[in-house]
């Protein structure tokens, strides 16, 4: 299931998400080579975030295969400046459009709630969250974390927090079955979270898997905690669909 729209207005200029969309798009224009090697590879080496790196678990000069003739080498202290980094740089085309469709659907009613300041922080320590389960949870790893999936997975679990009654349309594509369906942002929202549980839990204990669904947990549950401090009430209360209560 891919969402295409929602059903929620919004009354505010998104000027933070859409600032946020521009920078990783400007990131894999400028910095990741538009997804060209040898500009791909070494963004998501230098500025991905290395679990075992950070953590200083792997020793300096440690090599690990990226791809095909390309290699991550550990470097010698912990690049701090990667728990940011990563947030902005994406490891393919599909990724980067995935990622900001999703910013840009659920992003503007976030931002709606909060004012454009506290969004920008909020969008930040999530992102931070969200790079601080996938590191507890895979502190040994030497796979680079890149993609701003664990900041997005924030304002989606701060979303279900404020519109869970909104209605979100989704694309549903089964083989040749492709279809529209409308449904709650609970449902939608809370079966992508699911989703992620059950990939994190496979993932335990693996090398790398290729998908942080840990920093997507991490991002979603503190997008939904840090978005009651947040939060402006005379803000949300001017969505028609907003909280569990009919009025």
């Amino acid at each position: 299931m891919f969402p295409i729209r929602d059903e929620n207005p919004h009354f505010l200029t998104p000027l933070v998400t859409q600032a946020l969309i521009a920078a990783n798009v400007l990131a894999w224009a400028l910095v990741q080579g538009l997804g060209q090697d040898p500009q791909l590879a070494n963004s998501v080496c230098t500025l991905g975030l290395i679990p075992g790196e950070l953590l200083q678990r792997l020793p300096a000069g440690t090599a690990f295969p990226l791809g095909e003739g390309v290699a991550c080498v550990i470097q010698a202290g912990p690049a701090w400046h990667t728990t940011v980094t990563s947030m902005f740089m994406h490891g393919g085309w599909l990724h980067l459009i995935g990622n900001m469709w999703f910013l840009w659907i659920f992003g503007n009613n976030v931002e709606d709630s909060m004012g454009h300041a506290r969004f920008l922080l909020f969008y930040l320590l999530c992102g931070l969250a969200a790079a601080a389960l996938q590191v507890f949870s895979q502190p040994d790893s030497g796979v680079p974390m890149v993609g701003a999936s664990g900041a997005i997975g924030g304002v989606m679990g701060a979303y279900v927090v404020l519109y869970p009654r909104v209605r979100v349309h989704m694309l549903v594509m089964l083989g040749f079955y492709v279809r529209t369906i409308i449904v709650p942002a609970s449902f939608m929202l809370g079966y992508w979270f699911l989703l992620q549980l059950i990939g994190g839990a496979v993932s335990l204990g693996r090398a790398g898997s290729g998908v942080a669904f840990w920093a997507h947990v991490g991002g979603f549950a503190a997008g939904a905690v840090l978005v009651l401090l947040f939060r402006n009430p005379e803000l949300v209360a001017r969505h028609p669909a907003h909280g569990w209560r009919r009025t």
